[in-house]
């Protein structure tokens, strides 16, 4: 494994996201001074808080999944999760709605969830569950610790026992295929295919090891930690800082300063000087371009973006934590929100109830719901969200109220709508927060590496590198940035 050179006994990190707090923790644990600047008030990135009229809303990810890995970045500093976070294991982990009227529970529990497919869909398919329970479990062993928790030097890395294994269960294979070798009800293979979107892919044609996020979803098990998901980033700030890493919220750095093929110092909007022997870089990929002032090599391709409904409602319709609802169609809404860059004329939806688990988040007697719609980047399609944005709103309100979510207009009392625009003004490429597409040529060693070209001693971490998008990528990302100052493994 390659390793920045020279001197690395204090690290800078950029970024107090989960990505540069876990690359804090493995770094402190390591034994180097770290310091850690955030342009924002708190910590959390993408995992932020709004406090809205006594809401208090979670800004980026809502599905929390492998908290082993939020613990083994705790216990690099000898911190642990049981002490940091109270988390709730969701049962079911989603509630499905589909345009037919039938309801599926998703439970991680195998047996609670053979017996939930054996009531919606009969005992053949209850028994390809099964199957496909094992392969998911298969993809996930074969993937795991060769192919994402592990830093690439060059594609030969990849050419490993574990390969084989994976082109043996059909990784390589289309994703919406190799589930429907199990599963012959169109609505179960939606359930099991549908995380594709995290990924920026269509479903039908994304690789099938992405089927690792499925595993993820659906056997790893769904968390909630109470206090919302930004006590996350909160718990891992508040372990770093008594593990001694030094934060600086509210600082925003503007240039780094070179010296041959070092970065010496970054500089802050303040002029102040921050002077490190390396540094980890964790904002999105353009703003990292603009601090190494460089264009990047390669045009990238970018994942559909989100709109995202926050609603402080008076009433709830669903004791589920999360509900998918699905519309009729379903091909046609990837041709559309991909290809096409286009709004889904037959959305669905994502509705999140947080407070189904953590009341406090709401003053007393209120509920806290979160719809989140899948769209097309700024790039596919350059809507003009300004004009556009409110009218999908209330598009996106009608059809919930048509799916059961009956009366949910009226009973808004505080609302906040983000669109691509919105993400886009937060420095995201292309207005979406899932950045660069999990695309065969953007994935594992394709995609933009943590080492820097040309600077010894500068990585990457987040969601543009290796090993993706996601809470779980994102977290590994961080500790694959550290061994790579450190070259510890």
């Amino acid at each position: 494994m390659r390793t920045t050179s020279g001197r690395s006994d204090r690290v800078l990190v950029v970024g107090a996201g989960l990505a540069g707090l876990a690359a804090a923790l493995h770094l402190a644990g390591a034994g180097r001074q770290v310091t850690v600047v955030e342009r924002a008030p708190a910590p959390g990135g993408r995992a932020g808080l709004h406090q809205l009229d006594g809401y208090r809303i979670d800004t980026g990810p809502t599905v929390l999944t492998m908290p082993e890995l939020v613990d083994e970045a705790l216990q690099a500093v000898g911190a642990s999760l049981a002490d940091r976070l109270d988390l709730v294991p969701l049962h079911p982990a989603y509630q499905a709605r589909f345009a037919d009227g039938s309801v599926l529970d998703v439970h991680t529990d195998a047996e609670a969830m053979e017996q939930e497919v054996r009531r919606f869909a009969g005992p053949a398919e209850a028994a390809g569950y099964r199957r496909l329970r094992r392969w998911l479990v298969e993809v996930y062993r074969a993937e795991m610790h060769r192919f994402i928790d592990a830093n690439f030097d060059s594609p030969l890395d990849l050419l490993s026992p574990e390969l084989l294994r994976l082109a043996a269960l059909g990784g390589f294979g289309r994703l919406g295929a190799a589930v429907g070798r199990f599963l012959g009800d169109e609505r179960l293979r939606r359930v099991f295919s549908f995380q594709a979107l995290y990924a920026g892919l269509d479903p039908r044609r994304a690789l099938a090891l992405y089927a690792v996020i499925s595993y993820m979803d659906t056997v790893g098990g769904v968390w909630f930690p109470r206090g919302g998901m930004h006590a996350v980033p909160r718990a891992l700030a508040d372990a770093a800082a008594d593990a001694g890493v030094a934060f600086r919220y509210g600082t925003e750095v503007t240039d780094l300063e070179r010296r041959g093929d070092r970065v010496v110092a970054a500089r802050t909007a303040t002029g102040e000087r921050l002077r490190a022997d390396a540094f980890v870089l964790t904002p999105d990929l353009p703003v990292v371009h603009r601090l190494l002032g460089r264009r990047p090599r390669r045009r990238l391709r970018w994942s559909p973006s989100a709109v995202v409904l926050h609603a402080g409602t008076t009433r709830s319709w669903s004791e589920a934590h999360h509900t998918i609802s699905f519309g009729a169609a379903w091909e046609q809404t990837f041709t559309e929100i991909i290809r096409d860059g286009a709004l889904m004329s037959d959305p669905s939806l994502l509705v999140t109830r947080p407070t189904a688990t953590d009341p406090t988040l709401a003053p007393a007697g209120r509920e806290l719901h979160y719809l989140l719609a899948p769209c097309p980047n700024l790039a596919t399609g350059p809507i003009d969200w300004a004009r556009v944005g409110p009218a999908y709103r209330d598009e996106l309100l009608r059809t919930a109220e048509r799916r059961g979510f009956t009366g949910l207009e009226s009973s808004i009392e505080v609302q906040e709508l983000v669109t691509p625009a919105d993400w886009a003004a937060q420095g995201h490429a292309a207005g979406t927060p899932f950045s660069a597409a999990h695309t065969f040529p953007q994935t594992g060693p394709f995609r933009p590496r943590n080492l820097v070209r040309g600077l010894g001693n500068v990585v990457l971490a987040g969601s543009g590198t290796t090993p993706g998008v996601g809470v779980p990528p994102v977290l590994v990302s961080g500790k694959l940035a550290a061994q790579r100052i450190t070259g510890r493994r």
